[in-house]
């Protein structure tokens, strides 16, 4: 099953891309929850958070870290501090089922989050 983030992969709906490697993209949420909110992807389809396989995406996982530790620095957020977020499911509030980390920073973060 094809995701809206799958299209933006593909290039087939337009994203704000902030960061494109081989295997990971990220770009800029349409609704921003903080002044920074970035969602970093895989670029093949896994669902969600309990479909990740150790030894299968380790690598992946962490270019994704990766990516996220560039960005905050790239955007000014990592000096201060920044919050990195994976839903998983719906009682997690996960929305698109295409693994995805949430990268949010550029304001002081509440706890609990919801």
């Amino acid at each position: 099953m094809s995701t809206i983030f799958s299209k933006i992969v593909n290039k087939e709906i337009p994203a704000n891309i902030v960061f494109e490697s081989e295997n990971v993209l990220a770009f800029k949420d349409i609704r921003p929850q903080a002044p920074v909110h970035i969602l970093i992807i895989p670029k093949i389809e896994i669902p969600k958070v309990t479909d990740i396989k150790g030894n299968e995406h380790a690598k992946l996982l962490g270019e994704m870290f990766d990516c996220a530790n560039k960005l905050a620095n790239d955007l000014g957020i990592a000096r201060n501090g920044f919050r990195l977020v994976f839903n998983c499911g719906n009682d997690g509030g996960q929305e698109v089922y295409h693994l995805h980390m949430h990268l949010l920073g550029g304001r002081h973060m509440q706890w609990p989050p919801g």
